[in-house]
């Protein structure tokens, strides 16, 4: 049978493969029941999904039985979270209930796929749809961490297929996976996963750079490979002479990786060094592995010289996602600097497939269950369910991507906390009283402030006062996410209580004035003592910074009319005037024409040009802002806040000067100034807004701003530069901290 070219028995004998597939994969982990279980789950999907397709044009179906694939097969999960994988979409896209799913497959299926199911797209300028999604689905991680993990799959098997969707959609669905979802797999020790996220994320964020280290891999392959042969053969023939049983890995670094130390040391690829590692995995029993891995690390230095300052000891103090290895970085022959991981293969599992791998060895003398404190740090951000999801998704994040450090209380027990951690965090990690009593410590005896950075090693004790109160100061102390929830709960209750007491002297001043307490006449005062809100407006009035008595001089105080006439007067910038005028998924903002009526500008943090990739953000209160796909702001912009971001493409024949920023570094040399000054005065049409170099040890770096018409009149201008003698390297310039708007500022790092 055929419909519109289609042949449907040829897709249906596809479809039955895929699925016997994932079987395939999943044999040797399930019982009868649990295959005629899963057997279930994909006839329902199936007949859910039967009339809809994916945007490649394949049937829907696919879908799911690849997340279940990923599910079972490269996260080693069992029966169950196979099941949901199939299941995941049927809720929120098809006929299907989450009563059917309880009915047919039971509870714990059915709360997984709760967790699963996406809040509605119910519009509203001030939520994050794609923050209360997330919040949404970490709710349910202290009750079933297999929402999580089905998640991760489903976002890996989307990022995997991304190429057929809309380039905006493909960005914004980018920066949402590299800014929550690749975080939260290194969180959970999803080594590979998290991996082959962060390098799709690069390869539609910015695909230049991703095709050129690539490339840059590819070519030189083999004089990597001959020299990790010559390097590992001795440390071979060593420890097969003493008998153990072991494999010798090769780990290349990730193009994203490589990628992150090129930005951050400011270096081009050939001065990456550590682009690989040299992973020995052991083949010995839990009761030894760890003397084994000791004995190991011996027979490497002794051929080669190890950097002491690069010794990582993760086996007696593991990582918080339960990440087990001993790491050194040791000199080659040819002068550089390898690094070589110690581990076994209980280890290894761990370190590759994290959280379900650790799960398999729970039976283990060390198979305590490490994720129980991160989960406990969760449980505390939970503990204000009505709090912004936006302020939930920062605080969360924040503990995602933290190293650990290893820290102790009087009595030697030890306690890990993020790098960066003061007294204070420690304090509220003992307990939530001890942290809001706190009013110092001793560290190694010795008497410090509750902002003293600790430090791996150090033992700490809390000295607290009954007459201690917290402060908006302590939020700039502290960096866990329980101390700042903990301080923030203790900060809102006290403002609540003095709010209440503003709140009593304004319904008396109206009573005197005889004035009605209503919202309206609320928003008056507001206005008229210029505060952000009615709460902030009563905590002034109750602590004195606010006469009242000014209220006679208000003259509309009993009326709004006059006022909302007023309102109707100004231009359309708030964003929902904004929304109502435009639909998102249609409307594209031509840069050069009139669009509907509503103001645009140019974002200062990036400066976009003619002929750079564009997209639209609607601000609160100043239209839209008109920002590079790959500006500094993007990633966080897109990721919480794509309901805000627009299409845009700039008008073909527009002519008209736009401030450009480059960065130029090279060696210093005599002249070099007025080179680059000279190729700028002779460039057609380019003038000079700003220069300036600064020199150090032999190594120049400057800062210039010109004027110029679009991107091909800027690329034509770098490479001049790019061909002037010492110029080793010429880059856009972009600084998140250039973007002044309010409302923007509350989105970016």
């Amino acid at each position: 049978m055929k419909i519109e070219g289609i042949d449907l028995e040829k897709e249906r004998k596809e479809i039955l493969s895929a699925f016997r597939g994932l079987l395939r994969v999943s044999k040797e982990k399930r019982t009868r029941q649990e295959t005629r279980m899963i057997r279930k789950a994909f006839d329902v999907a199936v007949e859910a999904h039967k009339d809809m397709r994916r945007k490649s044009g394949e049937p829907y179906i696919y879908h799911p039985i690849a997340v279940a694939k990923i599910c079972s097969e490269e996260m080693e999960l069992g029966a169950t979270a196979v099941v949901c994988a199939l299941l995941h979409d049927t809720v929120e896209d098809t006929h299907i209930t989450l009563e059917d799913v309880e009915e047919l497959f039971g509870s714990t299926v059915a709360q997984i796929i709760d967790g699963l199911t996406k809040i509605p797209e119910v519009f509203d300028e001030n939520v994050s749809i794609q923050a209360e999604n997330f919040r949404k689905m970490i709710l349910t991680i202290s009750d079933d961490l297999r929402v999580v993990l089905i998640k991760l799959a489903d976002r890996l098997h989307n990022m995997r297929t991304l190429e057929s969707m809309r380039e905006d959609k493909r960005l914004k669905i980018a920066s949402e996976t590299n800014f929550l979802y690749a975080p939260l797999a290194h969180r959970l020790g999803l080594y590979t996963i998290k991996t082959e996220l962060e390098d799709l994320c690069l390869k539609h964020m910015n695909p230049v750079a991703y095709d050129e280290i690539e490339t840059k891999l590819k070519s030189t392959k083999a004089v990597r490979q001959r020299f990790i042969r010559r390097f590992v053969h001795p440390i071979k023939e060593a420890l097969l002479f003493e008998g153990y049983a072991f494999e010798i890995k090769a780990r290349t670094k990730s193009v994203s990786s490589i990628w992150r130390k090129m930005q951050s040391k400011e270096i081009p690829f050939e001065e990456v060094f550590d682009l690989f590692a040299v992973r020995i995995i052991l083949d010995t029993s839990e009761e030894i592995e760890k003397s084994d891995c000791w004995r190991v690390y011996s027979v490497v230095t002794d051929f080669y010289q190890p950097n002491p300052d690069r010794l990582r000891d993760w086996i007696s103090t593991p990582r918080a996602n339960g990440y087990e290895s001993l790491h050194t970085t040791v000199m080659s022959p040819q002068g550089k600097w390898v690094e070589v991981q110690i581990r076994s293969k209980r280890m290894d599992d761990i370190a590759e497939k994290g959280l379900a791998a650790h799960y398999n060895y729970k039976e283990s003398k060390s198979g305590e269950n490490k994720f129980d404190r991160w989960i406990g740090e969760i449980r505390d951000l939970l503990e204000s369910p009505n709090a912004n999801a936006m302020d939930f998704v920062n605080e969360f994040k924040l503990n995602l991507f933290n190293d650990e450090i290893y820290v102790f209380t009087p009595r030697g027990d030890l306690r890990v906390l993020p790098t960066g951690a003061t007294t204070l965090d420690f304090a509220f990690d003992i307990h939530t009283d001890i942290g809001l009593k706190c009013i110092g410590a001793k560290v190694n005896n010795r008497l410090v402030p509750l902002s003293h950075q600790l430090k791996n090693g150090h033992q700490v004790e809390i000295i607290t006062s009954t007459k201690q109160k917290p402060s908006e100061e302590w939020l700039k102390f502290v960096v866990t996410a329980r101390a700042k929830q903990k301080i923030k709960n203790a900060l809102n209750e006290e403002r609540k209580k003095i709010a209440d007491d503003g709140k009593e002297i304004v319904d008396r001043k109206f009573k005197q004035y005889n004035i009605r307490f209503v919202g309206e006449n609320i928003t008056v005062l507001e206005k008229f003592f210029k505060v952000p809100s009615a709460t902030e407006l009563y905590i002034r009035i109750a602590k004195g910074k606010i006469d009242l008595s000014k209220i006679r001089s208000i003259k509309n105080v009993g009326g709004m009319l006059h006022w909302e006439r007023e309102i109707k007067k100004t231009k359309i910038t708030s964003s929902s005037d904004i929304n109502k005028r435009i639909d998102k998924k249609k409307d594209v903002l031509v840069i050069g024409d009139d669009f509907n009526d509503i103001e645009y500008s140019f974002a200062r943090c990036c400066n976009p040009l003619p002929g750079d990739s564009v997209f639209g953000f609607i601000t609160i209160s100043e239209g839209i802002k008109i920002h590079r796909t790959n500006c500094p702001n993007a990633e966080n912009l897109m990721s919480k806040n794509a309901y805000r971001c627009i299409s845009a493409k700039w008008k073909s024949k527009e002519l008209k000067e736009h401030i450009a920023k480059l960065r130029i570094v090279g060696i210093d040399d005599i002249g070099i100034v007025n080179k680059i000054t000279q190729i700028i005065s002779f460039q057609h049409n380019v003038n000079m807004k700003s220069i300036s170099f600064d020199s150090y040890d032999g190594i120049f770096q400057g800062k210039i701003q010109v004027y110029v018409f679009d991107k091909q009149h800027l690329d034509e201008l770098i490479d001049k530069f790019v061909m002037l003698e010492g110029v080793k390297r010429v880059e856009r310039w972009d600084e998140i901290q250039d973007e002044p708007s309010e409302d923007e500022e509350d989105n970016l790092p």
